[in-house]
């Protein structure tokens, strides 16, 4: 069965080496980030292009650069306007989940997930105040190992459902 462990983050590098510790743990595909566009885009416009360092990520894969942690799923990003949160960028599974849930925002899509609407809710004020939502969506026996990667990088909010 599958369980979803959800973590904040108030700050973007400490979200970013999480995401590149669950990468290097073999989570790849079950990661999904949910941030305010200007939050995932370290606080750049959106058509200035997604940061990794202090470089556009354009020019780091032109110089034979590996996109990793977050930057690498923000390259791949989609963004969204939530009604009452206003633009943000969703990466990963959680992407289509919000796409088809607008109108219901961060907590419709997290409710598909099995997230119960009060922490939905919770996790969708917390993304409009600043923070990012790391989701990894995984086989009971990864739950654990998901959870303490993000607990160790600084996750708040960590839970599993």
């Amino acid at each position: 069965m599958a369980k979803t462990v959800l973590a904040t983050f108030s700050a973007r590098e400490s979200a970013d080496r999480a995401v590149a510790e669950l990468r290097s743990r073999g989570f790849d595909r079950e990661i999904s980030v949910v941030a305010k566009e200007d939050v995932a885009r370290g606080g750049r416009r959106a058509d200035a292009g997604p940061m990794m360092g202090g470089d556009p990520v354009a020019d780091g894969t032109a110089t034979g650069g590996v996109l990793g942690g977050l930057a690498g799923l923000v390259a791949g990003a989609g963004a969204l306007a939530i009604p009452g949160i206003g633009p943000i960028v969703a990466a990963g599974p959680i992407a289509g989940l919000l796409s088809g849930a607008a109108t219901g925002g961060i907590a419709g899509g997290l409710i598909d997930w099995g997230i119960p609407a009060e922490r939905g809710r919770y996790y969708e004020e917390k993304v409009k105040q600043g923070n990012i939502l790391v989701s990894v969506r995984c086989d009971d026996n990864k739950a654990n190992d998901a959870a303490a990667v993000l607990r160790q990088f600084g996750g708040q909010d960590v839970e599993t459902h």
